[in-house]
Parts: structure tokens; sequence; C-alpha cells
């Protein structure tokens, strides 16, 4: 069985070892991050849809759950922003139903202003909002946000939810070289956190090939002065253990997590190892021939990717 909407498991820095769901369509969202590994938003949307039947994607997490394979957390992630299903308040409850595992929500926290939007994330376990700028106008630089979002009211509604949900909530910044991570955006970013009750603040820069080439990574020794000064946790530099694949091809495993989740060479070659692959030579020679393969290097080593 192919999977359309569940992939991995995958080592996630934050989660653990975790499951992920897609509920939407490839790069539907209302941001469009200069930082986003998934390349640019196509399409840009900020209205809810019932993109699938909840029951498609509870029928192939049955599947993966018969395979008995390992995992710490159920993650609903999507490639674009998962809070645009319409579903999203059955899909949590179905997925719940049928695994004692956590289940987090990755978003970009746009949407959290809407009450049925509130009303969905309430059934969650963790929910991980982002959250990059502290002002209006480096929101605008950095999400590029659909133009129906204002600053505000993102913040009021990230504000809000903060204050009702009962789960853990986890905030991440990602930090862009000469955007958001001067001494003054700090002082504001401090403002800003002040009016939101989180339980964790991840502190992030990108890691793998961002969207636009502006979009630098701080340096580790910036990141680790931004930590301290926000009282957050900066995210490790590199993973390179914990995926995995319920397909038996080494190839076509490797190209399912890659659709929605760049690999690097260190992670491809674990993966391979991990599965006792006795052609792994091969078996990356050819994922470097295939035609719908993107290989990006960044930051001294080469990341994979589906070409969209």
């Amino acid at each position: 069985m192919q999977p359309d909407f569940i992939y991995g498991p995958v080592p996630s820095r934050r989660l653990g070892i975790s499951l992920g769901v897609s509920p939407i369509p490839k790069k539907t969202c209302n941001y469009a991050c200069v930082y986003c590994q998934l390349g640019r938003t196509n399409p840009m949307t900020n209205t809810r849809k019932m993109f699938f039947k909840v029951q498609e994607i509870l029928n192939e997490f049955d599947y993966v759950l018969s395979k008995d394979i390992h995992f710490d957390v159920v993650t609903i992630v999507g490639e674009g922003e998962p809070t645009l299903y319409l579903g999203l308040d059955q899909l949590i409850r179905g997925i719940k139903s049928r695994t004692d595992k956590p289940v987090a929500v990755i978003t970009n926290g746009a949407l959290l202003y809407e009450d049925s939007v509130k009303e969905a994330l309430m059934e969650a376990d963790i929910v991980l909002p982002s959250f990059d700028a502290p002002d209006e106008t480096l929101f605008k630089q950095i999400n590029r946000p659909h133009g129906d979002l204002k600053y505000h009211r993102v913040l009021e509604g990230l504000s809000e939810f903060s204050k009702q949900f009962k789960g853990e909530l986890w905030i991440e910044i990602m930090f862009v070289k000469g955007m958001n991570d001067t001494d003054e955006a700090l002082e504001a970013f401090k403002k800003q956190l002040g009016k939101i009750q989180y339980n964790r603040l991840y502190i992030n820069t990108p890691v793998r090939p961002p969207c636009e080439e502006t979009a630098v990574a701080v340096s580790m020794e910036r990141i680790e002065e931004i930590s301290q000064k926000l009282g957050g946790l900066s995210i490790d530099f590199l993973v390179s253990e914990g995926f995995s694949s319920n397909i038996e091809d080494d190839l076509l495993a490797i190209k399912s997590i890659i659709k929605r989740h760049p690999m690097n060479q260190y992670e491809i070659q674990s993966f391979l190892d991990h599965r006792n692959c006795k052609e792994a030579y091969k078996v990356i020679k050819d994922l470097k021939a295939s035609k719908d393969v993107k290989i990006k290097s960044y930051r001294g080593y080469d990341t994979y990717q589906i070409k969209v």
C-alpha cells in the first residue's frame, strides 16, 4: 500500500519518533515563509476546506498501525498548514480513539483567531505554533502571509488560545540572519512573548535548504545567545537516526519520506543502515539519478527532496 496521508516515522528534534499525518494537498498554506523547506507556497489560501475525507485518512492510519511500527507521537503537520483542513477536529478524535500515543499538531498559528480552529486544536495533546515575528513588518518579511491575515489578529489569536488550551503549548521561533535576529527584534520578542502562556520555547534556524536564498541561517553562537536572552531551548543542528517506512523497496521508501520531509545524505545512509540494506551504494546512486529527485547542497552537505 503506497501511503497518501501517513508518512514515517521520522525523527523529530522536539517530539522523538514521529508518525506523520498530512491532511492537506501539497504546499497548500496561508504563509509563504522565506525559510520553508518545501519551496514556494502554491496554492496560497486562507480558506478552510475538507480536502480529503476523514475516513480515508483514518483507514490508512489503521493500515500503518497494523504493521506494529514503533513511534512516540502522532504528528499532524502536512505539507503546508494543517489547520486549513476542515475535518481537523474529527481527525484528531479518530486518531486518539485508535492509539494511546499523544497527538501533536504543528501549525503556523495564523488561524488561531478563529473559534472553530481553537476548538479543533483543543482535542490535541501538544500544539506547536510558530511565532517568527514580533511586529507587522517582520511578519510580512519572513512569513509573507495571505493578504487576509493581519499581525495583530494572529498575535491575539495565539495569546487567547494559549490561555484556554489545557495541553502542552510549545512555541518555535525560526531565526533568519539579518531579519529577526537583531537585538532590537529580541527586545520586541520579549514583549510579545509575555502575552503568551507557553510550556516551552524552541529557538531554531534553517538547517535544510530554504525556499529563498536570502533566508540565511544564524550562527550557532548567536542562537545560543538568543536562547539565553529569551529563555528558550536551541534545537540541535543535526538528526541522523529514526527515519522509518513500511515500504519494502528501499528506494521507494526513501522517496516516500522525502516527498514531505527532506533528508540529508547522512540521514539517508543511516536509514539504509538501519534497514540492513546490502546495496546502499546502488540505492543512493539510483536516488541521485532519479528525475523526480532534487539535490541541493546546503551548509556542507547534500539534501534530497522530491521535485515539486
